[in-house]
């Protein structure tokens, strides 16, 4: 059982990341003018970024070219399952959005990323993200079947926990540039997870919009910046494959859930043909009360087809598989961040970032060291 819920969580697992917060800054004010004045006379010497020369001669402060940085994250977001479909020896597909209700899909990652960065142009940095990750997933949920015109009990119900291992590789660029010391940034990412139970990787993309102000130390190069923005991710929806019948159904609990199951189907269906029954002609003939029996039965009739499937499966589970497709999303995409960062030196940086509000909470901390390219 564990292994389908991992099917229907895996959404959260993209690690997501961005860069220690260090921009382009056009230094501006009285005070700073010698500052100023020297840089319009400093003959840049790196290859990156392109039009580095200019752009410094322009009163702008760039930071190193290239970067190299390891970070921590912690994540641990609801998701939305829909359009949920099951078969059974490549049989027909059933859609079980009608008796199957999700309590919660909580996922949890925690992981390390690596990431190289270098700045193409004074105001974007381009990266490559590869990182491993531990992923937990809770899931509690439920098939329900009607007992009436108007009452629906759960006939089978569970929760779970599933742990995995999975990699994590993608690519981001960051525009972002500062004045006196404020700046803003546009993080954007797309990553890639593989997890050996999926058809292909998941696919995730981050969008972080940041807005932070920099102080500086009397001494040189070393400064804290703080920052707050949003973080909003969207993953691939769609979820599909295969899976022996044996990592699902291959042991007793599963064996009486399903013996239960058709006992409820069976309690149930006698009495929503009571109800119908204790109804008189012209009460049947009603196009409402019409409905609701056509949508009971057909809610126990699929029911018994998902129970058949997985009792047939279940007797013979060897060479017996189970098919499944499925819609996923994040309950929300926006979650609110603030963050902050010590620079010790143009070289070495720390920083730490918490995500909280909506139905995601994140905490990212890394060490960063940058050079010149």
């Amino acid at each position: 059982m564990k292994k389908i819920i991992l099917i229907l969580s895996l959404g959260c697992i993209a690690i997501s990341t961005t860069d220690a917060q260090v921009t382009s800054n056009k230094l501006v004010g009285e005070k700073r003018k010698d500052e100023i004045d020297s840089l319009k006379k400093v003959e840049y010497p790196y290859i990156f970024p392109i039009w580095g020369q200019k752009v410094v001669q322009k009163g702008f402060d760039l930071p190193y070219s290239a970067g190299f940085s390891a970070q921590y994250l912690w994540q641990q977001s609801d998701l939305t399952i829909n359009n949920l479909q099951v078969g059974f020896n490549n049989n027909e597909m059933y859609n079980l959005d009608q008796i199957i209700r999700f309590n919660s899909a909580v996922a949890s990652t925690s992981g390390i990323n690596i990431r190289p960065d270098f700045w193409l142009l004074p105001f974007l940095n381009v990266y490559g993200i590869l990182a491993q990750s531990k992923t937990s997933t809770a899931v509690d949920f439920g098939i329900w079947i009607p007992q009436n015109d108007s009452t629906w009990s759960e006939a089978i119900s569970t929760n779970t926990k599933a742990n995995f291992d999975a990699t994590t590789f993608g690519f981001g660029l960051t525009p972002t540039v500062g004045v006196g010391g404020f700046w803003m940034a546009f993080d954007l990412n797309c990553t890639w997870t593989d997890v050996s139970a999926l058809d292909k990787p998941a696919f995730g993309f981050v969008f972080g919009p940041r807005f932070g102000k920099n102080f500086r130390f009397k001494k040189p190069e070393r400064s804290v910046a703080l920052w707050a923005g949003g973080f909003r991710v969207k993953i691939g929806s769609e979820t599909n494959g295969s899976l022996p019948i044996g990592d699902l159904f291959a042991t007793e609990e599963w064996k009486t859930k399903i013996d239960n199951g058709y006992t409820a189907v069976e309690n149930g269906q006698q009495q929503v043909d009571a109800w119908w029954n204790s109804l008189t002609p012209p009460q049947q003939n009603n196009p409402i009360n019409k409905n609701k029996y056509e949508v009971a039965n057909n809610a126990l009739q699929l029911a018994s087809n998902v129970l058949n499937g997985a009792s047939g499966a279940v007797s013979t589970v060897e060479n017996s598989t189970v098919q499944y497709s499925l819609e996923k999303k994040q309950k929300q995409m926006w979650n609110f961040i603030v963050g902050a960062q010590f620079q010790l030196n143009k070289h070495w940086m720390v920083r730490s970032e918490y995500g909280f509000l909506g139905t995601r909470q994140q905490f990212i901390g890394g060490l960063q060291y940058r050079f010149g390219l």
